[in-house]
């Protein structure tokens, strides 16, 4: 696991970057195309500003989304909706190359659409993502994967569903455990000071919150958090 302490943002959204051109490369030269799983919130201010300057070809590029709410496209809730309005023709990626939950279905039926879209990029018993852009809660939940809940133990489903979501909206769909450590790498990004005190306590009090359930088998985990953030941390 490498923390990395940046001054403030703007050189955070740099350093994410990097490490995203890096990883793109490789696996477009390994495999001519580059699987990534993306969370939403603060991450897509992030992705604006850093991904505007990195040399990749993002024609190869599919991006998955490691949780999604189960509401409409337009509704202010949906992450892929926030994506499309945000992110989507300020960087040259384009609306199909994102994997969309299935529209006006349960949460379960959405997870098992979900799990087959998937399948036709991934073979073998666990997808094999090359990065993961994760989030963390102020409960230190990541993904859909909340503290105490039952889906912390599911280690038979690439995809879950979540109808009693303790932050609304209450149904969402949510990759598991085995699938956020078989990729290649996973990178938290985050900053502000409102972060500190959880990131004391995922990373130097190591307590047993979701978030510190993320250990890739590969063990290339990296935490990017600017000065305020990482108020409590050694470099």
């Amino acid at each position: 696991m490498s923390v990395i302490i940046k001054e403030n943002e703007h050189e955070l959204s740099q350093e994410l970057a990097k490490l995203i051109e890096t990883a793109s490369n490789e696996a477009i030269n390994d495999h001519n195309g580059f699987f990534v799983g993306v969370s939403g919130g603060s991450l897509i201010t992030l992705l604006i500003a850093g991904l505007k300057g990195i040399r990749t070809d993002f024609s190869k590029w599919k991006i998955f989304f490691n949780d999604e709410r189960v509401v409409p496209v337009d509704d202010p809730d949906s992450t892929f909706g926030a994506y499309k309005k945000d992110l989507v023709g300020k960087v040259p990626i384009t609306e199909d190359q994102f994997v969309q939950i299935k529209q006006g279905v349960t949460a379960d039926v959405a997870a098992k659409d979900y799990v087959q879209q998937m399948a036709q990029y991934f073979t073998g018993s666990w997808p094999a993502f090359d990065l993961l852009l994760l989030g963390m809660g102020p409960d230190g939940h990541t993904c859909s994967l909340f503290p105490g809940h039952p889906l912390l133990e599911d280690d038979s489903r690439w995809v879950a569903p979540i109808t009693d979501s303790p932050k609304p909206p209450p149904a969402r769909v949510t990759i598991t455990f085995p699938v956020i450590n078989n990729a290649k790498a996973c990178i938290f990004a985050m900053w502000g000071d409102g972060k500190a005190d959880m990131l004391r306590r995922v990373l130097v009090d190591k307590e047993d919150l979701p978030v510190n359930r993320v250990k890739p088998k590969s063990g290339k985990l990296f935490w990017i958090v600017d000065k305020a953030a990482g108020k409590y941390l050694k470099k």
